[in-house]
């Protein structure tokens, strides 16, 4: 059976797939859509992500396959108030589902005792057992968002459902990385996408501050 296709990217990083991947056999795969898996350790995290994240809002080339709907729930605040960065140490991340299938909200609280902010887009890099890929940048434009203490923001992720009747292909690890940080953390995840020929839709992330 032809399967949907993913990117280019997904083709020439992840090792050893391939277009039979759907008769492979029968593997349990997971849609994080709506699901939530939480990890409130901010202190654990991994310093060797393979993408930075960038207080830039270059597009990147990316396509987005969603849109964001706004910037949080209230308790990030737009505008930089003379917050300093915030850094992945003072941050604890966590999942929950987008509002639409292929979503995958990252959420970022500040467990710091002074406001921070952030401003552009997260590095986001994809494992599975086969390799990883890097997410494109949407084409949504980046504000800052200022981050009270105790308070929390979102960013969110945008990837192609497995609707192609094979078993794809799934991640189990999001290594995201905050704008303007070479630190990162590494959140488990259950995303499951098509095998692709390299011209299908993108895994895409929106910058910081938009989200449900």
């Amino acid at each position: 059976m032809r399967v949907q296709k993913l990117s280019l990217l997904a083709i020439a990083a992840v090792a050893g797939l391939s277009l039979t991947a759907c008769n492979s056999g029968d593997k349990d795969s997971s849609d994080a859509s709506g699901s939530s898996t939480p990890s409130q350790s901010a202190a654990s995290q991994d310093s060797g992500s393979s993408s930075q994240g960038s207080g830039s809002s270059s597009t990147g080339g990316g396509v987005s396959s969603g849109k964001g709907t706004g910037t949080g729930t209230g308790t990030g605040q737009s505008g930089t108030s003379g917050s300093g960065a915030c850094k992945t140490a003072q941050l604890a991340f966590s999942t929950s589902g987008g509002m639409a299938e292929g979503e995958l909200i990252v959420n970022l609280k500040n467990t710091g005792s002074t406001a921070c902010t952030l401003k552009g887009f997260p590095g986001v890099d994809l494992k599975s057992k086969d390799g990883s890929l890097s997410a494109k940048r949407s084409k949504l434009a980046a504000a800052p968002v200022s981050v009270k203490p105790g308070a929390e923001t979102r960013f969110t992720l945008h990837y192609p459902p497995n609707h192609s009747g094979g078993t794809g292909e799934t991640f189990t690890s999001l290594v995201v990385t905050p704008p303007n940080e070479t630190h990162s953390h590494t959140l488990p995840v259950g995303i499951n996408v098509p095998v692709s020929d390299g011209s299908g839709p993108a895994i895409t992330v929106d910058p910081v501050g938009t989200g449900k």
